[in-house]
């Protein structure tokens, strides 16, 4: 007698033949499959390649299934991580991370200067004697007289985006202290503040003199200074108009259109997962899957062994005996075997559905919710609860 482990090639992909739980369960469908097809009756023209093939792809169909709604639950962690290979990964509960939101957060930290993955650069432009506007695209060049437009830094070749430019007037900490607090200030930088006694000093946080001395800056820019510039497409305009006495060079910072393929920061992730496609996801090992996986990919050979049997009578819409024709149910298998077919696909994505890592917090919320409900109706005796134990 013919048996799975003695068949060479019994299915077509080989995804469970080694698997010896697999090769137990392929010989029980084949019983299972003829039975409940009629086969003690009428004879059942299928043949145990053609089930074994079956309950490979019901198998498969069931561990895609499974993989996509798990990924759906898992792919914010996933992202990144190398695809390495399509085994192993499915069947773990991998740890929450943060990456995800950290990466998408991060071109807005960038564009407020407090990190990212590109690198912003500093140029000069030289002044010239009563000319206020300059081109930046022309005149802005680096350390070594290069324009930086040009440079290799602009890979992409798009526009400079300004991240700051240097043209304003002295620290506000020149003006700290007013005139009112002159000798307060003297005394403080001659450490005269101890022998001076109409002097007051007060012992604040660091953080008060870091918000005066920004709030002094801002007002000393907007009110007292008059250095200043005004940016329109391509060209600068400077004021006060640049004379014999002014600085020579006009400092700024600038960064180019990033390139996301290609970060400043060495980043090997870009080459990790990155979608459903490339998640290290393989095909689940059959000794792992429960008795509820199980009894699904029975029912579902099943169904498809149903269509096929219909397919395969088909070909022949009756077949003559003796004193007539016997007419096959053909189209009936198939009708059956395709409705069977989307009820169990049905009835498995809603149970996947509702356990969703994001249903299951759903549903704990649920629950304590409940609970709260449940417990302020009990009665404390005596105004006070008694704990036992």
């Amino acid at each position: 007698m013919t048996i799975f482990l003695n068949t060479l090639n019994p299915t077509p992909f080989g995804l469970f033949d080694t698997d010896t739980d697999f090769q137990v369960e392929a010989d029980g469908m084949v019983t299972f499959v003829k039975r409940k097809l009629g086969d003690d009756v009428l004879s059942v023209e299928l043949t145990k390649k053609m089930i074994w093939a079956c309950f490979e792809e019901s198998l498969c169909e069931y561990g895609k299934i499974v993989n996509e709604y798990q990924a759906k639950s898992q792919l914010t962690n996933f992202l990144g991580i190398s695809t390495g290979s399509l085994e192993g990964s499915e069947q773990k509960y991998s740890r929450e991370s943060l990456e995800f939101f950290l990466r998408k957060a991060e071109p807005y930290s960038q564009a407020a200067g407090l990190g990212g993955s590109y690198n912003s650069v500093s140029g000069s432009i030289a002044l010239v004697k009563n000319q206020q506007d300059y081109n930046i695209y022309e005149t802005l060049k680096d350390g070594s007289g290069n324009l930086l437009f040009s440079s290799s830094l602009n890979s992409l070749g798009g526009k400079m985006k300004i991240m700051e430019v240097f043209h304003f007037s002295p620290h506000a900490a020149y003006r700290f202290f007013d005139a009112s607090s002159a000798v307060n200030y003297l005394n403080n930088e001659f450490s005269f503040e101890s022998f001076t006694p109409e002097t007051v000093f007060y012992v604040l946080p660091v953080f008060e003199d870091i918000l005066r001395g920004g709030q002094l800056d801002l007002s000393n820019r907007v009110r007292r200074s008059n250095y200043t510039y005004k940016i329109v497409g391509q060209n600068i305009r400077v004021f006060p108009t640049p004379t014999a006495s002014d600085p020579k060079n006009l400092w700024m910072r600038v960064m180019f259109a990033p390139d996301p393929l290609n970060p400043d920061v060495a980043d090997g992730s870009i080459y990790g997962t990155s979608n459903m496609s490339n998640i290290p996801f393989g095909n689940l090992q059959f000794s792992r899957i429960n008795s509820i996986g199980r009894q699904w990919a029975r029912q579902y050979c099943l169904a498809l062994c149903k269509e096929l049997l219909g397919l395969i009578r088909t070909k022949f819409t009756s077949v003559p005996i003796p004193g007539g024709d016997l007419t096959l149910n053909g189209s009936d298998l198939i009708s059956h075997g395709r409705e069977d077919k989307e009820k169990l696909v049905t009835s498995l994505r809603e149970m996947l559905d509702s356990t969703t890592y994001e249903k299951l917090i759903e549903q704990e919320a649920s629950v304590v919710d409940n609970l709260q409900k449940v417990l302020r109706s009990i009665p404390i005796p005596n105004g006070k609860a008694i704990f036992i134990g």
